[in-house]
């Protein structure tokens, strides 16, 4: 929107990017193509400039005008820069104070931190999983939950629920209360697992360990629970959902010492449970 201070900008990023692209053997970018990226940019201005402003001056006239206003995180706790399993993370702050950080509001101004969790566990690429599933129970639970990347196809990792990981989510991110996703994928199985503590080293431990290296050398330590054979999708309340799959929130609860907002129990809109409302 601004097409002198952009073409500045490049003529800056030119001085750097061509002198190393003659260092490693390329051509220089010509004039003509410099010329066409300008362009589409100065394009694009155009179409999004009525989008542009103040995002934390609009997002706290909303709040105080009593709206809801819902903040969603795109990626886990445990990827976050500082508190995730680094080097294993991402590039910035995925946990709830980094929606302060990236909006441009006070943490006051929120009212409360609900964390979303699989009734498993999953994870994308490298690094420690202690609770990791293989072989035909782990591809059970892929393909019931179809585990794969939405953008690559890449099979996801699958485990049992970590509480001592969840533990550290719940901390950093100060939940008060979670969202359990995905609990029907647990279903037809005799049997079902929660990790409860780690022994590293010897010594038992209760929430993910801060280094990557006694992460990998961590035993799950589990706690067994009976499955359901029932199908989960009609169920609108806790009390609908079969004894089985009772007796597994009540654990979790218990094991994390937070409750539930939502649970879902198919992958469909409505076959969510509402718990609590935390608009209300």
């Amino acid at each position: 929107m601004r097409p002198e201070r952009l073409r500045d900008l490049v003529a800056q990023n030119l001085e750097e990017i061509n002198p190393l692209l003659a260092h490693y053997g390329g051509e220089p970018i010509s004039a003509a193509e410099v010329e066409a990226q300008i362009e589409d940019a100065l394009a694009a201005g155009k179409r999004l400039e009525r989008y542009i402003g103040n995002a934390g001056q609009y997002l706290d006239r909303a709040i105080s005008e009593g709206r809801n206003v819902l903040f969603e995180g795109a990626q886990g706790a445990l990827l976050d820069l500082d508190h995730g399993t680094y080097p294993y993370v991402t590039s910035s702050s995925t946990v709830a104070g980094g929606v302060c950080q990236g909006s441009g509001i006070g943490p006051t101004r929120i009212d409360r931190v609900v964390g979303i969790t699989k009734a498993y566990t999953t994870r994308v690429g490298a690094g420690p999983f202690p609770t990791e599933l293989e072989g035909p129970l782990a591809e059970q639970l892929r393909s019931a939950g179809e585990e794969y990347g939405a953008t690559t196809g890449r099979p996801r990792r699958c485990g049992w629920l970590d509480v001592p990981a969840l533990r550290v989510a719940i901390r950093v991110n100060g939940l008060d209360g979670l969202a359990l996703t995905k609990l029907d994928v647990l279903g037809k199985q005799r049997e079902i697992k929660i990790c409860v503590a780690y022994r590293v080293d010897g010594r038992e431990v209760d929430e993910l360990p801060a280094d990557v290296d006694d992460l990998a050398r961590a035993e799950p330590r589990y706690a067994s629970f009976r499955g359901w054979t029932e199908d989960l999708g009609g169920a609108r309340s806790v009390a609908e959902l079969p004894a089985a799959a009772r007796d597994y929130l009540a654990a979790i609860e218990k094991l994390t010492g937070v409750p539930f907002y939502v649970i879902s129990v198919g992958a469909e809109r409505a076959e969510t449970i509402v718990v609590d409302d935390p608009f209300a």
